[in-house]
């Protein structure tokens, strides 16, 4: 079990860092007093040693700082969007047929910066970007494929019957078995069914190809969510810079 500030936090304790109740700050936990509140009651480890002192400053891009077990990624170089893809934009940075990408949106104005999975070309909605390889590496991994949120039009009435069984049953695909987490009936007309599905798998066009594959074509689709991500008003064609409090959110879903 750590100890409370041993010698070897101390030695990290220099002027040259970053006092630890302002970097928690900054990752999103608060005030700096809420901060301090943090540190005092002992929820806070540096480099695996439990410090409990004020003042106390630490280097984040040298040392590893963790609140209740979970680790504070905080650099400043580093920026992570939401952006809100139209239709007819393809999800990668470049195409050599000039279509619209990613890029057309975003521009040039952050480096190295990425698409965190994908959505088709004929699907809208939220996707995540990032320079942040470590959180763009956990993210995508299967290992901790986050839940995806989606709203889809569907041609034809679906039954509650129908979405249950998606649920409790799932369907066979041709790379394999699949079930949604969640499926619920929005509304209806004649002709068209609003549903809202959950599902993590990042399988390409698995939520066309789950419906399609019961007779319900989608003639829509929009991704709302991603993990504790919303795409919320973002207008298409727009993005918005997560706060340190979001990140922090995602970064603890993947499990960094």
């Amino acid at each position: 079990m750590p100890h409370a500030y041993s010698r070897a936090a101390k030695a990290h304790d220099n002027t040259d860092g970053i006092r630890l109740q302002k970097l928690l700050a900054q990752a999103g936990f608060g005030s700096r007093r809420k901060c301090e509140e943090i540190i005092l009651d002992g929820r806070v480890e540096v480099d695996g040693e439990l410090v409990t002192e004020l003042g106390t400053r630490v280097d984040p891009k040298r040392q590893q700082v963790r609140v209740d077990g979970s680790r504070v990624r905080i650099n400043p170089n580093h920026v992570t969007l939401a952006l809100n893809k139209p239709r007819k934009v393809l999800s990668t940075m470049d195409d050599p047929k000039g279509r619209f990408t990613l890029r057309d949106i975003v521009g040039d104005k952050y480096e190295r910066i990425f698409h965190m999975g994908r959505l088709d070309y004929d699907s809208e909605g939220l996707i995540l970007m990032t320079n942040d390889g470590e959180l763009s590496q956990h993210v995508m991994h299967p290992r901790y494929e986050v839940a995806k949120t989606y709203i889809a039009t569907l041609e034809g009435r679906i039954s509650g019957t129908v979405c249950r069984r998606l649920v409790s049953q799932g369907v066979q695909l041709d790379d394999g078995w699949i079930k949604l987490d969640h499926c619920a009936i929005l509304d209806s007309s004649r002709d068209t069914t609003l549903v809202k599905v959950v599902l993590h798998s990042g399988k390409n066009r698995v939520v066309r190809r789950i419906f399609g594959a019961v007779g319900f074509p989608v003639k829509r689709l929009v991704r709302t969510q991603i993990g504790p991500i919303k795409l919320g008003d973002i207008k298409p064609g727009s993005y918005r810079v997560l706060s340190q409090t979001e990140v922090r959110s995602l970064s603890k879903e993947v499990g960094l």
